[in-house]
Parts: structure tokens; C-alpha cells; sequence
């Protein structure tokens, strides 16, 4: 299951070539005209840019500057001297991390207190079970397999959602299964399949602190209760 990647910390190069736009911040560029991707060179070139693009454009609480991107890179490329004073990056990093830190504690209260109200309410709902760890659940199908266990890998559809119902990830919409070992993925999964045989199909129900807990992850705004439709097509 190709679960959300927790928020991923801007790697070096790009966190420098943005910061450059506190030293003087040079107008956005425009995203790069026709280039050539013939060779192997252009190709890595072009993926290293790309993933570095993908990468900044998740990040929240700023705005990315793309000349100032684009200047550090060529600098650093060039080994030349940074265009200010290390110790203004520095300060720059410091005072980003902070604003996120911030942003982020305030996102996680708003959500978990969200969470809370929702699986309080849901749990009422009939046909919900609610186990000792908080994992609600309800069975939309039953199978006719045998029940996964700790040791097995297992093959699923899935479609999961916030509670406001912005999908952040589904393998059913894009019209493939996944396959992992049951305790490769998050403690709410971890648990409801071992409650599954194949062929059951349940909706979980899966407060923060058996999901991502206090950390954001792509998508998923930290403090998050997830909602995911979950197929069990195969164990192996």
C-alpha cells in the first residue's frame, strides 16, 4: 500500500536556493521552456529537478520563489559564493521551521479536536464496532478467506479519505491493487487486518493516534482521523 510519505524536510540544495530570496528577492521565473531529454545525463538532470520541484511544492506555510531557486542551484553547480551571508541562511531556516512548528501545532489541535467529535458521534452509528484501541470499524462485505495474520502479505484495494472527505489517497481510483506484509503500514491497518479474511471489505475508522499521530504526511494534516474503504482481495 503506498501509504502518504510523512512531510519531507527540503533537502539541502533547494532549502539554500530558496532562502536566497531573503538576500534580495529577484522576480518568479517562469517554468522552463522546451529543454532537451535525449541522453541519460539530460534525463537524470531533468528528474533531479523535478523531485526537488515536487518536493518544495509540498511544503506549506511559504511561498517558493522560483528565480531565487533557480540562482542557487546554478551557484551551487558553480561552486560559487553563496549571495549572503551563511549565517542570514541560517537565521532563515531558523525562523521558516519555527513559522511551520507553529502552523503545524495549530493545524494538529483544530484536527484532533475535529477527530474526536467525529469518532464520538460515529461510534453510535449501528453497525460500528469500536475496539479497546480506538479503531472503529464496519463491515461493508463479508469474504469467505481465512483471516490475515501478523506474518502475512497481504493484496488490497483502498480508497481513504479525511473526515471533510478530501481523498488523500486511493488505489481504486487509480485502478490498481496494492501489496505489502501486514505490519508494514500504519497501526490502524496494522490492526483491522487481522480482524479481515479475504474477500471482507471494511471501512475504517482511524483516530491520530493509530495513524500519523501529530505529524503531517503529504496530504494528511497532522492530528488526522483517516477514513479508509479497504478491500482484502488476497493474503499470501
Amino acid at each position: 500500500m503506498t501509504i502518504p510519505s510523512s512531510l519531507r524536510l527540503l533537502g539541502a540544495g533547494a532549502c539554500v536556493a530558496l532562502l536566497l530570496a531573503s538576500c534580495g528577492k529577484a522576480e518568479k521565473a517562469q517554468p522552463a521552456g522546451k529543454v532537451a531529454l535525449d541522453t541519460v545525463e539530460q534525463r537524470v538532470s531533468y528528474g533531479i529537478g523535478y523531485n526537488m520541484g515536487s518536493g518544495i511544492a509540498q511544503q506549506g506555510g511559504f511561498t517558493p520563489d522560483q528565480a531565487a531557486i533557480m540562482a542557487g542551484i546554478a551557484d551551487g553547480l558553480a561552486h560559487a559564493k553563496t549571495r549572503c551571508a551563511e549565517s542570514d541562511i541560517q537565521a532563515a531556516f531558523t525562523t521558516l521551521q519555527q513559522r511551520l512548528s507553529t502552523a503545524a501545532a495549530e493545524t494538529g489541535a483544530k484536527q484532533l479536536a475535529a477527530g474526536t467529535a467525529f469518532l464520538q458521534k460515529n461510534k453510535a452509528r449501528a453497525g460500528v464496532t469500536t475496539t479497546a484501541s480506538g479503531l472503529q470499524y464496519e463491515v461493508m462485505k463479508h469474504g469467505a478467506g481465512r483471516k490475515a495474520k501478523s506474518t502475512d502479505t497481504v493484496v488490497v484495494r483502498y480508497h481513504g479519505t479525511l473526515i471533510d472527505g478530501t481523498v488523500f489517497d486511493s488505489s481504486v481510483e487509480r485502478g490498481e491493487t496494492a501489496e505489502f506484509p501486514v505490519t508494514g503500514v500504519i497501526p490502524g491497518w496494522i490492526e483491522a487486518l487481522q480482524l479481515m479474511s479475504a474477500g471482507d471489505k471494511f471501512k475504517l475508522f482511524i483516530p491520530a493516534t493509530l495513524g500519523y499521530g501529530p505529524r503531517a504526511a503529504g496530504k494528511i494534516p497532522p492530528n488526522s482521523t483517516l477514513i479508509f474503504e479497504v478491500e482484502l482481495v488476497q493474503i499470501k
